[in-house]
């Protein structure tokens, strides 16, 4: 247990994304591997006593997930973020203009929540139709989340958003939680070349609290590394605002354990590639290790603290050429599969 954990000026954020809840679920062996390590994450955070958890998008593999994934994810949610916990952070901005349902639901005088969970959309859950709804804004009329990052777009042509950060206070300690659900890649490339397309909002300075005492953190959902052959549908670090302090990438799925200072930022900010906690491709960035984080914020001071996931399904990826094997046929496909599984020790079913 971590009962240690007691700093009344320390906030604790288990940092997590692209759980993809529901993927694999009519395979009979992998069904239920999303939701035993979204599980695990969830028992992690109740017993490392963490104040929130920040999903960095992708929560759900499908836009209209099954109803059993539907019931199986509010069943997860509601065992290990309802209690009579107290709350030990507050949130100090509009609430009606940070959150999908209006206000924080641990402020809800009819649930109990004792883990908030705060969480932005994906590209995978992402809204859709003409009332721009997914299954995130289920949770969050249920009060089993707090959907953020929901950015309308304003005006015309390639338009214009607007950011305005979460303000989480506890103690001396200030945290302004910036958030973008999923949009188009190129769409949202353009707009942060285009001056005065995307506007940062800052908190005010306040007596006794200036503003550069804010820690500013900042979660996404989009195309870090080029897919396909255009950069065009990539984000770009050096568009992001430069008062950020840590940025949290949702979206790729390897899991990166460190943070790290890119050129592109020019040593103003750092940032976190949690990765996601279950494997959805046959890649070599999905076998690595998956890991969450637990990021320590104290004043303007920070530490991050890397949780090795134990309850994912071993996963071991291999690059073999066949021309340098010369006790191969590459077209003989009984003599090809023998020498894969010596190979891989029977590795190859290990991961099915």
């Amino acid at each position: 247990m971590a009962g240690h954990h007691a700093d009344p000026d320390m906030m604790r954020i288990l940092i997590a994304t692209d759980n993809h809840l529901g993927v694999w679920e009519k395979d009979e062996v992998r069904k239920d591997d999303s939701f035993n390590t979204f599980e695990e994450i969830l028992q992690l955070a109740v017993e490392e006593r963490v104040d929130l958890i920040l999903l960095g998008g992708d929560l759900f593999h499908e836009n209209k997930p099954s109803r059993a994934t539907l019931q199986r994810t509010m069943q997860l949610l509601s065992r290990y973020t309802l209690s009579d916990n107290p709350i030990a952070f507050q949130v100090v901005s509009d609430q009606r203009q940070n959150f999908v349902a209006g206000h924080v639901n641990f402020e809800d005088p009819n649930i109990n929540v004792g883990l908030p969970v705060f969480t932005i959309h994906g590209n995978h859950d992402d809204p859709a139709g003409a009332d721009s709804l997914s299954a995130v804004d289920l949770l969050s009329t249920a009060r089993l989340v707090n959907y953020f990052g929901k950015t309308p777009f304003l005006g015309s042509g390639i338009g214009k958003i607007q950011l305005s950060p979460v303000l989480l206070t506890k103690g001396d300690t200030h945290v302004a939680l910036y958030g973008l659900g999923n949009l188009r890649d190129e769409r949202l490339a353009r707009m942060f070349t285009t001056p005065g397309a995307v506007e940062w909002v800052r908190p005010a300075d306040a007596p006794g609290l200036p503003q550069d005492d804010w820690f500013n953190l900042f979660v996404l959902h989009q195309n870090r590394y080029k897919h396909g052959f255009s950069e065009k549908n990539t984000i770009r670090e050096k568009h992001f605002a430069k008062f950020v302090d840590m940025v949290v990438w949702g979206h790729e799925h390897e899991c990166i354990t460190e943070e790290w200072e890119t050129t592109e930022s020019q040593g103003h900010f750092v940032v976190v590639q949690p990765g996601s906690s279950v494997a959805t491709a046959l890649s070599e960035g999905e076998s690595r290790p998956k890991h969450v984080q637990i990021l320590e914020v104290m004043g303007g001071n920070y530490r991050l603290i890397f949780h090795r996931l134990s309850t994912v399904r071993p996963f071991i990826f291999q690059q073999i050429n066949l021309a340098e094997e010369l006790e191969v046929e590459a077209d003989d496909e009984e003599q090809l599969a023998a020498f894969l599984d010596r190979r891989g020790g029977g590795g190859g079913y290990r991961a099915s």
